[in-house]
């Protein structure tokens, strides 16, 4: 008779094996190198060169938190997009059971296997590296990877601000908020900020943009795919869109390659912000709490600390990528552990985060953990990633997400919501955005 930790390690290396086979890289450079050289790809640039003497050499898999890096010129699937993709996949094809099943294999492994990576071979022949212990995670996000363009948030607050201000109205409109409510008011705002005010109508881009997203760019190039048909929209907002857009802030040597990377970052903001008020809803005093930060800040927009904290455990408790992958392109010793070329490195962000024997009251909600600076560094809790992969755009996400919070919290309370969430016990492991319905009463 099988055992459950059997079946739900059977369980784990299906989804590995097809996380495996919708991200993997080529392990081999450029052409021509020669036969035995160990190459390492750096991200963004098609770029390949000798890993640092020392270093494991892993494919760069960008940033933790998809979307918000910049993209490589002239590449027909940049590493960016790839992540965004594999991202998206997970979230959407994922079965209500998964990230359960997931956790318990993963804690069936270090049962057997104590804190030791643990190197895994699928059926298809694929091997699999799973990290289980936080020292690991310290090497993972410390490989370095290629130089990130970071987004200056600051630069760009006036504008943030204004148009979610504006665009905010769509949420308290009526007296509920649900999934496809957030999505309209966001990316309308989102648009706004990418490429300029004319866009903020323009659903029709919208829906190229998530039509296309799930076949990624190669088989879309076809004059009149909708890959093809945002691309060249987005063309047009860009080379007409002012000084204040993030699209003309960017200096990239493909603007219109860099916002479609920021627009599909930022359409996962809805399902954080639903997420987020939820859990405000189910703590009461919590928000309370936030709800006068932001009656505060409102003529100046204020920074919103707490609100941001409460954002971050939101993203803590239900991370927008679950599980990070980098590919070796060389043998590689890792703790002992001989891995081929060609190893899939599995760092599953969100086991690690809701460790219930490594991080306090790991399956509560409690933003106060955010309140010391040094949460920000701790790999345990990586809602935006560590090191040189950390997400560029994390100041802006978090900016655009604590507004509209803000903004839904200075005249209204959250009531009733469904699902219910128990406030003292363990938070569930999934929260669907789709099945998120709030109640809002004025103040």
């Amino acid at each position: 008779m099988r055992t459950v930790q059997g079946v739900a390690l059977d369980g784990l290396r299906a989804r590995v094996r097809a996380l495996a086979g919708r991200t993997r890289l080529p392990s081999r450079g450029a052409a021509g190198a020669p036969a035995g050289q160990h190459r390492w790809a750096a991200a963004g640039s098609g770029a390949v060169g000798r890993a640092p003497r020392g270093e494991v050499p892993l494919a760069d898999r960008g940033p933790a938190v998809p979307g918000l890096g910049a993209g490589g010129p002239g590449r027909r699937t940049s590493v960016r997009e790839s992540l965004l993709r594999t991202a998206a996949l997970l979230l959407g094809d994922r079965p209500r059971s998964g990230p359960a099943r997931s956790s318990a294999a993963l804690r069936a492994l270090r049962a057997r296997h104590g804190d030791a990576p643990v190197l895994l071979r699928t059926r298809s022949g694929e091997t699999v590296l799973v990290l289980l212990d936080p020292r690991d995670l310290c090497r993972f996000y410390a490989e370095p990877v290629s130089p990130q363009r970071r987004i200056d948030a600051g630069a760009l607050a006036a504008g943030v601000l204004a148009a979610v201000v504006e665009e905010a109205r769509h949420l308290t409109a009526s007296g509920t908020l649900e999934l496809a409510r957030a999505h309209r008011a966001v990316g309308r705002a989102a648009r706004r900020i990418v490429l300029g005010d004319a866009a903020a109508e323009d659903e029709e881009l919208a829906g190229w943009l998530r039509r296309s997203r799930p076949d990624g760019p190669g088989p879309g190039l076809r004059k009149g795919s909708p890959y093809d048909l945002a691309g060249s929209r987005i063309r047009e907002y860009a080379g007409r869109a002012d000084a204040s857009t993030l699209v003309a802030r960017a200096g990239a040597p493909d603007p219109a390659g860099q916002a479609r990377q920021w627009l599909l970052a930022m359409d996962s903001i809805p399902a954080t912000l639903l997420r987020t008020l939820l859990l405000l809803g189910a703590h009461p005093a919590e928000q309370d709490a936030v709800g006068a930060e932001a009656a505060a800040g409102a003529a100046g927009g204020g920074e919103l600390p707490r609100l941001r904290a409460c954002v971050r455990e939101s993203l803590r408790l239900y991370p927008a990528v679950p599980e990070l992958i980098r590919v070796t392109s060389a043998e590689t010793d890792w703790r002992g552990v001989r891995c081929p070329a060609g190893t899939s490195v599995l760092l599953p962000a969100a086991f690690h985060q809701r460790d219930p024997e490594r991080v306090p009251a790991a399956h509560v909600f409690v933003p106060g953990r955010w309140k010391n600076p040094a949460a920000d560094h701790d790999t345990r809790m990586a809602p935006f990633g560590h090191g040189g992969g950390r997400c560029p755009g994390d100041e802006l996400g978090l900016l655009i997400t604590a507004a509209f919070c803000a903004e839904v919290l200075r005249g209204h309370r959250i009531g009733a919501a469904r699902p219910v969430l128990d406030p003292v016990g363990p938070l569930p492991t999934t929260l669907d955005p789709h099945g998120i319905r709030l109640t809002l009463t004025r103040r």
